[in-house]
Parts: structure tokens; C-alpha cells; sequence
């Protein structure tokens, strides 16, 4: 599978989350920046939670590298989207407003 990216804003980092096998995960939101923004959630998991929780922030731009993972459990169907690595993404300008020259000479 190739790799996914996504970019986005933190929306909500979620609580780290410990199973009784020792398995730890963090889930967190990103907003997207489309024409219609959507909420996506990623879990982040092992030494790359660390890193994440160490560095980022609610309402940073990121660029989330992450794989799709899915899973069949009592005959449903479940799908997660397993983030591995994070990056501070590129904070976008505003875009400048262009003022139309009209290039007619009146002569």
C-alpha cells in the first residue's frame, strides 16, 4: 500500500489510553483545510505517541503519515486509521487579494 498523508489542524488530542495486554494509544482529531473541512480521527501508538504527545498541540497544522487498518470481530467489520508519523505542518498565508488593473490605454 503507498504511503497516506493528510493535512490538517489539531482539533482534540484525547487521553492515553493503557489495555490490560500493555498496549498503550492515543486517538486525536485533525481538522482538514478542504472547500468542506472534515474531522478525521487517527490512533498513534508506541514510541511514536510519545513523540506526538511530546510536540504537539491543540490548534498546530500538521502532516499526519498514517496506514488504514481493518479488522473483522463476532462478524463485524472495523476500520482505524493508524497514524506513524507527524510532522508541523506549513501554516498557509492568506491569500492576498489581487486588485484588477484595467491595461486599456485611453488613447
Amino acid at each position: 500500500m503507498s504511503e497516506l498523508k493528510i493535512n490538517g489542524k489539531i482539533k482534540l488530542i484525547g487521553e492515553k489510553q493503557t489495555f490490560d495486554s500493555g498496549f498503550e494509544k492515543v486517538e486525536f482529531v485533525i481538522t482538514t483545510k478542504d472547500k468542506y473541512p472534515q474531522d478525521v480521527k487517527f490512533e498513534i501508538v508506541k514510541d511514536a505517541m510519545e513523540n506526538f504527545l511530546k510536540y504537539n498541540k491543540v490548534g498546530q497544522d500538521v502532516e499526519v503519515s498514517f496506514n488504514i487498518r481493518g479488522n473483522e470481530w463476532k462478524g463485524k467489520y472495523y476500520v482505524s486509521l493508524s497514524a506513524w508519523k507527524v510532522f508541523a505542518g506549513k501554516k498557509e498565508e492568506p491569500k492576498a487579494q489581487v486588485e484588477e488593473v484595467d491595461d486599456e490605454l485611453p488613447f
